[in-house]
């Protein structure tokens, strides 16, 4: 589906939400943010996943990430879900603002629109979709998922740390990565770079092409 994607800059929208007007720029701040749809409010995947988003937000805080729910239902519709949510997951409270969408005009806008999912009018839906955006505004990661699937918040967080650390450091983090693993330097950057980048030493891998590009150290 066409839209917002990787490297485009998230509109700058008014929104209604659980926590009053705001602007998405003005959210996002200076830090990270995901921004999140689901479906529809009391559904059991989505209570389940916003439950679980409630009890992460204090590593996703560490981490300068911000968390901004979205759906096409009310706001008054949100905060009763919420209380749902809540007693779902107890001692996880919702502190993240939900965001309202009844004209379906911002899911479109975020490349958020489910095209095989309708409510009883024929509407269409939200997508289970994700978008962690940056510091300049701009989309880093998109995750799309039917409704049918919940996401992984494990996985969240882990890309988060993945898309911090190559921010900072120069390097991209290889299959399976967790953090406290070695990175990978990025391919932009010289054995003699890397040598005054990464004092603390890296490891070439000798391959049957003799090309050193895949060069690991510890960041």
């Amino acid at each position: 589906m066409p839209g917002l994607t990787i490297g485009d800059a998230i509109p700058n929208l008014e929104l209604e939400t659980t926590q009053g007007k705001m602007r998405i720029h003005d959210y996002v701040g200076d830090g990270y943010c995901i921004v999140f749809s689901h479906p529809a409010d009391f559904t059991p995947v989505c209570t389940t996943e916003l439950g679980m988003l409630a009890k992460y937000a204090p590593e996703f805080e560490k981490r300068g990430v911000r968390l901004l729910g979205l759906s096409c239902d009310d706001v008054e519709s949100h905060k009763e879900w919420i209380k749902d949510v809540e007693a779902y997951t107890p001692g996880s409270l919702v502190t993240y603002p939900i965001a309202a969408d009844p004209k379906r005009e911002v899911i479109k806008q975020l490349n958020m629109v489910d095209p095989d999912e309708e409510d009883a009018s024929g509407n269409q839906l939200p997508s289970r979709a994700l978008h962690v955006v940056g510091p300049d505004k701009k989309v880093k990661l998109s995750m799309l998922y039917p409704a049918s699937t919940g996401r992984n918040m494990d996985e969240v967080l882990r890309v988060v740390d993945s898309l911090q650390k190559a921010a900072k450091h120069k390097v991209a983090t290889p299959v399976n990565w967790k953090p406290g693993d070695p990175v990978v330097i990025s391919p932009s950057v010289s054995n003699e770079e890397a040598k005054q980048m990464f004092p603390q030493g890296f490891e070439t891998t000798d391959l049957p092409s003799k090309k050193e590009y895949l060069r690991f150290t510890e960041v």
